[in-house]
């Protein structure tokens, strides 16, 4: 294990607090928001005609600038400054890619940092869109009618959602806790930040939307940055640059399955995403995206926004979306095998340390090292799925067997077997009666 002088972790701690001031002038996803009279404009003009957004002028020179003044500091071959150099990459790449919003170069920075629908996985062969494509095949019929399986999801106000939310994270992070805000204007029907979490009055709420939020938005991405903030050291670990994007959602959407928050319309639409930014990469246009959404959505509204989400930032014409929607699916599968062959190699004291801040999988060995050498606080907030791991612990052993078995053979076999089983209606008068979800 390699050992740090104080002098060094002094520079280290140094380039840290630097890499953190030059990432704030970044803002992407307040860069490439759309007003939301753009929303009304399209549906109160008969949605014919494809919206014309318009983006702030961003000139990444100054970050540019701030980033050379540290290239001093960043060298050197320990997993420390290999870490601090791809977050310092993280942050020039996210510049550019605001530099260039409006434009086919907008996409190549995009695909860059979160990656695409068919970014290779670990083993170089299976891709997130497969993924997808499976799940969006498996859950439609269910979707498309959830009463026919017993499922009757209790609608919630938005009252109602707002105080279910904030007594549970005042529980979690006491005077940490963020304002909970009921507002009448938002883009979607919940938006979550480190001081806050807003829920827009009027919009559709079922009985899942607290749970999804609680765990997805509060306990993974404000813990993680409430964890980050109390590492004074190392201040980098409170940004959620475009370089931790994917691992951070990827636990988030993990902690929702391992604390039953997961449905199958959340789960679909996750999916969705990432088949709709593989479609814009082909040349889909928001015309085509919006028509796609608007078979597998209630209302124009929500179709709008899934198309917005695709296109923003690159062309509403096609052909260069924003990727950042893939790595909902592409994260999952990445945390998911992290940890399973984590858990496998007795390193169970690795979970623990995902959520020291805002970090990307391939920072742990860095984490690692800070953490062996009294540099950087352990986690004061974790989901309670992770603060109590019996159950985690005990799934991911079972789940990392399920790799050695013969799916084909066992597939032919039970195939056979259910295709003899009359169908039933055993699952009638199944629902959820109380609740939570996001």
């Amino acid at each position: 294990m390699r050992e740090f002088s104080e002098t060094q972790l002094g520079h280290l701690s140094e380039a840290a607090t630097r890499l953190r001031e030059a990432e704030r002038p970044v803002r992407i996803l307040r860069s490439l928001a759309w007003p939301q009279e753009l929303s009304r404009s399209f549906i109160d003009g008969g949605m014919q005609r494809p919206p014309e957004p318009e983006y702030p002028v961003f000139n990444p020179r100054p970050v540019m600038d701030d980033l050379a003044a540290i290239d001093h500091l960043l060298e050197g071959d320990s997993p420390v400054h290999n870490w601090l150099r791809r977050v310092a990459w993280s942050i020039a790449t996210a510049a550019r890619m605001l530099a260039a919003m409006g434009t086919a170069e907008f996409h190549e920075h995009s695909a860059a940092l979160y990656g695409t629908p068919v970014t290779p996985l670990q083993d170089g062969q299976r891709t997130a869109l497969e993924l997808a494509e499976m799940i969006d095949e498996i859950m439609a019929p269910f979707n498309a009618s959830p009463a026919s399986f017993g499922i009757v999801p209790r609608r919630v106000s938005p009252e109602r959602v707002a105080e279910q939310i904030r007594k549970r994270i005042d529980k979690q992070f006491g005077d940490n806790a963020p304002q909970v805000e009921l507002v009448d204007q938002l883009s979607s029907k919940a938006l979550a930040g480190a001081r806050y979490i807003r829920i827009r009055k009027g919009a559709r709420f079922t009985d899942q939307d607290v749970e999804q939020l609680v765990n997805h938005e509060a306990f993974v991405h404000i813990g993680t940055t409430l964890n980050g903030v109390a590492q004074t050291r190392f201040p980098i670990l409170a940004s959620a640059h475009a370089g931790t994007t994917r691992t951070q959602e990827g636990l988030a959407v993990f902690v929702e399955f391992m604390s039953a928050a997961m449905d199958p319309d959340r789960f679909q639409r996750l999916a969705e995403r990432a088949i709709a930014i593989k479609m814009s990469m082909d040349g889909a246009d928001f015309m085509q995206l919006f028509e796609y959404f608007r078979e597998r959505t209630d209302t124009p509204e929500q179709a709008f926004e899934c198309a917005r989400r695709v296109v923003r930032g690159g062309l509403v014409n096609g052909g260069a979306p924003f990727t950042k929607d893939c790595t909902y699916v592409h994260g999952l599968l990445q945390v998911h095998n992290f940890l399973r062959i984590a858990v496998a190699s007795g390193r169970i004291d690795c979970i623990g340390l995902m959520f020291s801040g805002k970090l990307d999988l391939e920072d742990l060995p860095a984490l690692g090292l800070l953490a062996s050498a009294g540099a950087i606080e352990p986690p004061r907030y974790l989901p309670p799925c992770v603060s109590d791991p019996r159950f985690l612990v005990s799934y991911l052993a079972y789940s990392s067997f399920l790799n050695r078995i013969d799916l084909p053979a066992v597939k032919q076999h039970y195939s056979d077997l259910l295709g003899a089983v009359p169908q039933t209606e055993v699952m009638a008068g199944v629902c959820y009666i109380d609740g939570h979800e996001h």
